[in-house]
């Protein structure tokens, strides 16, 4: 009995809830609505709606279909700074939207290890230059011993042609001749090892002073600080960035395209430009497509260029409006059209009478709107306020 029971409530709930969603289908197919229409039909409205209006046409217009690419505003260049050298960031010395100049200093690092290590190749090059003169002071003395010897020993060769002097006598000036000689050779070798040392010396002070000055980040170009990402006490090493400079005032637009259209977007095409935060439209030509796309998307990085104008921003969305094609339009005014909920209708002028017309909309174009369906053009519509015959 008891499973009788749940048999048949499950039964009815089944019925039950078919039912409904019959109901909900006739619904929405209009069964229970006597007054819903699409769009083209025309239901009269009370003649209280005509006590003031006025008149204007459902125009027929060509416009330019556009293809919109939605992209972002991005400066011409882009600077990332990083230090040369690994250091604590003792000041940072700008601010995000501070104008810098080139030259301008950014950055100062700690700069204590490498004044030492400065110092210490100052004094190797001190020390190196006295080995030097120590060394040309050599060779001074080693070239007075080497004449005089030469000197005794030319002297004792004509003293042994006169029998003035014995064979032993030029052995012992002979000897003291070359000894004289090597000596100058020798100096004239310390001489040339002194000269390395200096030179040396010298290339270490020049990399010290280098290392010293990278110490002192500056700007490398004019422009204006995007991003500051570094504080003092930081460690700054080589490749990670500290600071962003981009370009001000030099600005562009680069929005993605498909590749259907890529055609259509080569350099030099003309192509409109939105920026919708600041309700600005203006035409501009292609400056650059990169000529790789992205494979995930099939799109293509089309750049712009955008006017001096100080209001614009880098990161601004921007819109690229590619122009396709010539079409036909029908456009009413858009306070012609009057709203209720999702229905969308206009008063037209039907013989002597006025009804009212269920109408789709589209695109808004500055004061006047696209009529899809509804309307075919040349329709006489009323409107509150405006001029007659807009």
């Amino acid at each position: 009995m008891e499973k009788r029971n749940k048999k048949f409530l499950r039964m009815a709930l089944s019925l039950a809830t078919g039912t409904a969603v019959v109901v909900l289908m006739l619904h929405m197919g209009g069964i229970f609505t006597a007054n819903k229409v699409g769009p083209g039909s025309t239901v009269t409205p009370p003649k209280e709606s005509f006590v003031k209006f006025k008149t204007a046409e459902a125009k027929i217009e060509t416009i330019t279909e556009f293809y919109e690419a939605v992209g972002t505003v991005r400066p011409r260049t882009e600077t990332t700074v990083e230090a040369q050298i690994s250091a604590k960031v003792e000041q940072v010395l700008v601010k995000p939207g501070q104008n810098v100049v080139r030259g301008e200093p950014l950055l100062i690092l700690d700069s204590r290890e490498l004044r030492s290590r400065l110092s210490r190749a100052e004094e190797g090059l001190a020390s190196a230059s006295a080995r030097r003169e120590q060394a040309f002071q050599g060779l001074t003395a080693a070239k007075a011993v080497y004449s005089q010897a030469e000197a005794a020993y030319n002297r004792i060769r004509k003293y042994l042609e006169a029998q003035a002097a014995t064979l032993q006598d030029l052995e012992i000036a002979e000897a003291a001749f070359l000894q004289a000689r090597a000596k100058v050779r020798q100096a004239e070798d310390a001489i040339k090892e002194a000269d390395a040392g200096v030179n040396k010396a010298e290339k270490l002070v020049e990399e010290a002073k280098i290392a010293l000055g990278y110490t002192w980040i500056k700007a490398h170009e004019q422009g204006q600080i995007a991003r500051r990402l570094v504080e003092p006490g930081d460690l700054a090493v080589p490749g990670k960035p500290l600071i962003v400079i981009q370009t001000r005032g030099s600005l562009r637009l680069e929005a993605m395209v498909r590749e259907g259209h890529v055609q259509k977007v080569l350099p030099g095409a003309g192509v409109r430009v939105a920026i919708d935060a600041l309700s600005l439209a203006f035409d501009a030509s292609v400056e650059e497509l990169v000529p790789s796309g992205d494979p995930s998307t099939r799109t293509f990085v089309v750049k712009t260029g955008l006017p001096q104008d100080e209001r614009i921003f880098p990161g601004m969305f921007g819109r690229l409006l590619v122009p396709l094609e010539e079409i036909r339009v029908i456009t009413v005014p858009r306070k012609a059209v009057n709203r209720v909920g999702q229905l969308d209708t206009v008063l037209v002028k039907i013989g002597e009478g006025w009804n009212k017309v269920m109408v789709k909309t589209g695109r808004t174009m500055g004061e006047r709107i696209e009529i899809l369906s509804g309307l075919s053009g040349g329709e006489i519509i009323a409107f509150t306020g405006g001029e007659d015959n807009a």
